[in-house]
This record gives C-alpha cells, sequence and structure tokens, in this order.
C-alpha cells in the first residue's frame, strides 16, 4: 500500500463551509434521506484542524444555495472566513432564480475563485439557460465551476442531472473549466468518457471513492479500474465531501492508497489537477 507521503499535502476540493443553520439543515435531509449520521465539526476551525492532521494543506469551501436571495449573503459569508484562513480558497453559488449576474459578479470581484451548484438541491442542471450569465462570466473571469451532475446518492429520478446535461455544458461553454462532483456516480462510466473527450472536463473523488462507498451509497469504488486513475489522472482531481460524511475522513483516501498507484499519479490526484482545474495551469513536477 502507498504511504501517507503520496498524499500530504493534499488539496481537497469539495468540503462544504457554511453557516449552521445550513449544515444542519443539510444534515437532517441527507438523515432522515439516506439514513446517515455525523459527527465531524462544521466550523471552519473546526475543519481546518482535521483537515490540517489529515495532511490536507488547502481546500476548496463550496456553498449552494437552496433558495433565491439567499446567493449574495452567503457567498459573502463564505469568502469572508477564507479571508481569515491560509486553507480555504472561497467559491461562490447562485440560484437560477437570482439577479444571476449580479450576484456572480459581486462574488467574484469580492474574491470567490470559482462557482459550485448542487444541481438536483438547486433545481437547475449544468446546461440551464437561466444560469447563462454565471457561465459566462466564470469565462471571462476564467474561473472554474464544480457541479453536482451524477445521479448519487440518491438522485436517479432527478431530471437536472446526468451526463447528457453535464456533456451539453462543456460542448456549450469549451473554454470554462467544468468538473462533476463523486466521479459522476452512477454513471462513472459515461463521465470518465467526458474527461477523455473534453479538455475542460474534471471529477472529483469525493464520496465515491471512499472505502466506506460500498456501505453508504449502493456504490464500490471498486468498480473503477486503476486504468481510470493512470490513463486520466490530469483530470482526476481529490475530494471529500467534508463535513457532511458519515464515514471518518480517512476513509477518503485510504482507498485510494490502497490501490498502489504511480507517484506521478498520486501527484495528480492530490495537488496537481485541482491546481490545473482552479487556474487552468499544473505546476511542474
Amino acid at each position: 500500500m502507498a504511504g501517507e507521503e503520496v498524499f500530504e499535502p493534499a488539496t481537497d476540493v469539495h468540503v462544504h463551509l457554511m453557516p449552521d443553520r445550513l449544515i444542519a439543515a443539510i444534515r437532517r435531509v441527507l438523515g432522515e434521506e439516506a439514513g446517515w449520521t455525523f459527527d465531524h465539526p462544521t466550523d471552519r476551525d473546526g475543519i481546518e484542524a482535521l483537515l490540517s492532521a489529515a495532511g490536507v494543506e488547502r481546500y476548496f469551501a463550496l456553498p449552494y444555495a437552496h433558495k433565491p436571495e439567499m446567493s449574495a449573503e452567503l457567498n459573502q459569508w463564505v469568502i469572508d472566513r477564507a479571508n481569515e484562513s491560509e486553507m480555504a480558497v472561497p467559491f461562490a453559488t447562485v440560484h437560477p432564480e437570482d439577479d444571476v449576474g449580479r450576484v456572480v459578479r459581486t462574488a467574484f470581484e469580492s474574491g470567490a475563485r470559482g462557482l459550485k451548484f448542487q444541481c438536483p438541491v438547486q433545481q437547475c442542471a449544468p446546461d440551464d439557460e437561466r444560469l447563462g450569465p454565471a457561465f459566462e462570466l466564470a469565462a471571462e473571469f476564467d474561473y472554474p465551476i464544480l457541479f453536482h451532475a451524477g445521479t448519487a446518492p440518491m438522485f436517479d429520478d432527478s431530471p437536472y442531472v446526468g451526463a447528457e446535461r453535464f456533456a451539453s455544458f462543456l460542448e456549450s461553454y469549451p473554454e470554462v473549466r467544468a468538473a462533476c462532483a463523486h466521479m459522476g456516480t452512477y454513471e462513472w462510466e459515461a463521465f470518465v468518457d467526458l474527461i477523455t473527450e473534453h479538455d475542460n472536463a474534471f471529477l472529483d473523488t469525493s464520496f465515491a471513492m471512499s472505502a466506506a462507498a460500498a456501505a453508504s451509497m449502493r456504490f464500490s469504488p471498486e468498480e473503477i479500474p486503476d486504468r481510470v486513475f493512470e490513463d486520466q489522472s490530469p483530470s482526476i482531481m481529490y475530494g471529500s465531501d467534508l463535513p457532511n460524511l458519515p464515514h471518518d475522513y480517512a476513509d477518503e483516501r485510504t482507498h485510494l492508497l490502497s490501490r498502489d498507484l504511480p507517484p506521478p499519479v498520486y501527484d495528480d490526484l492530490f495537488r496537481r489537477t485541482a491546481e490545473r482545474f482552479l487556474t487552468g495551469e499544473a505546476p511542474e513536477h
């Protein structure tokens, strides 16, 4: 098994930093619908202490707005806390019924470095025309977008997700770097095809590649063969979904490390791909 030395220092691209009332509401829904329970801290200091102890030096702080007229305040809340942190990279969000362009431009000019959409919860697909002003601003600022665009863990029947909706975005905005969370599960094969075919497409490993995934989300990470990571590591990046994990944070990396992939692949997964997603350029090896 590969050692922790290939993990540290890592970037975690999928961490939710939001006010306690929102995290509590999200946890309540997940508890009711999935039966999950949670014990990870939700405040910034607690999250960062946990990440630092694990060997993470940077994380993307992701909000999302489940109803209109909350995005602007939520974005500023995240940006303010990231400004006081040496680890957090703030992302922003916007609800499709907001004044999309105004909210996103304000967030970007205030310090947000990308966008996050939880498509089934926000009821907006990656190719939703209402979000066009946000997508155009992402192109203008050269900032990336992270979508929950897959059907896992409980969105099989949602009209807002799926590989076809994500592919539509990639084709419409080839200049915008876009990632699908959770390895695109449950349609992982179709999403792997998309990162193979499109230079602007990425996946994150959050939850789906956890050693505990089989017990939590009807998916075994063993389904995805090593060759996917070996061939596509410049487009796959490590994420966790912290703090809303019904398992230990260590589980997010132990399965990946157990694969004993080549060191350059781990360098991509845990560091370089996140930088390429964020800035468009990967650092030198």
